[in-house]
C-alpha cells in the first residue's frame, strides 16, 4: 500500500510538471510590438526586393513566382530569426531542423542567387532588430544591382549563323564581315559533305543596323544566315 502511495504521488507530480512547463507559457517571450515591426519592415523591404528583380530581370521568360518567393522569403526568415533570438534552446531545435531541408530548384540565372541571398539576409537582419543596417543596406544594394544591371555595354554582341556552300563564298562573307562590322570573331566552323559550311561568328555592329544580314543572304551560295542577339558571359 505504502509503494502504491509512492507511485501515485510521483505520477502526480510529473504530470503537474508538464502542465507547468506547457508553450502556452512562451507566449509573451515576443512581444506583439516587435512582430509588427518586424514582419512589417521585412515586407516592405521584400517589396523593395521583388520590384528590384522585375526592374534588373533580363531573361528571356519572367517568372512573377519567383518575385514573390522573395518577398515572402524575406518575411519568413525574419519570422524565424524572431524565435531563435526568443530562447536558445529554440535555436539549437532549429538549426538541426533546417540543416536536413534541402532545395532541388535548378537556378538558371547566376543573378538569381544573389536575390535569393539578399532577401534571406535581409530576414536575418530585421529579424536580429538591425532596422537602420536592413534598411539603408537593402537600398545600396538596390541602387548598385539597377545601375549595373541596367548598363548597356558600349557594343551589344550578336551572334551570326550562316550556312555556306564552299570556301570561296566563305572569303566573300567574311570580307563583307569586315567592312560591314566593327569586329568579328569565328565561333565555330562545321564543314559537311551534305551541308556545306556552317559558320558561326560573334559580331559587333557599327552603327546597331543589321542590313548588311540581307546582304549576306543576298550572296549566290549563301543558304542561309541568322542574326541572334547574345547576352550571355562573353569577353569583352
Amino acid at each position: 500500500m505504502a509503494f502504491h502511495g509512492i507511485c501515485n504521488k510521483s505520477l502526480t507530480v510529473t504530470f503537474k510538471d508538464i502542465f507547468k512547463t506547457s508553450f502556452l507559457d512562451k507566449i509573451g517571450s515576443v512581444s506583439f510590438l516587435d512582430m509588427i515591426i518586424a514582419l512589417g519592415l521585412a515586407f516592405v523591404t521584400g517589396l523593395f526586393i521583388f520590384y528590384v528583380y522585375k526592374r534588373t530581370y533580363k531573361g528571356a521568360l519572367y517568372s512573377k513566382s519567383f518575385g514573390v518567393s522573395l518577398l515572402a522569403l524575406s518575411m519568413i526568415t525574419s519570422l524565424v530569426i524572431l524565435a531563435v533570438t526568443s530562447n536558445v534552446v529554440l535555436s539549437l531545435g532549429m538549426v538541426g531542423a533546417l540543416s536536413i531541408v534541402r532545395f532541388r530548384t535548378a537556378i538558371k540565372d547566376p543573378l538569381d542567387i544573389v536575390f535569393l541571398f539578399w532577401s534571406i539576409a535581409a530576414g536575418i537582419v530585421l529579424g536580429a532588430g538591425l532596422i537602420p543596417l536592413a534598411l539603408i543596406g537593402s537600398l545600396f544594394i538596390g541602387l548598385i544591382l539597377i545601375l549595373f544591371v541596367e548598363k548597356k555595354p558600349g557594343h551589344t554582341p550578336y551572334i551570326l549563323v550562316l550556312g555556306l556552300e564552299n570556301e570561296t563564298v566563305e572569303q566573300q562573307v567574311l570580307q563583307l564581315l569586315k567592312q560591314r562590322t566593327d569586329r568579328y570573331l569565328v565561333k565555330s566552323k562545321t564543314v559537311s559533305p551534305e551541308t556545306g559550311i556552317e559558320l558561326t561568328a560573334e559580331i559587333r555592329l557599327k552603327d546597331e543596323t543589321t542590313y548588311f544580314v540581307n546582304e549576306l543572304a543576298a550572296l549566290p551560295g549563301v543558304r542561309q544566315a541568322a542574326l541572334v542577339n547574345y547576352n550571355g558571359a562573353y569577353a569583352g
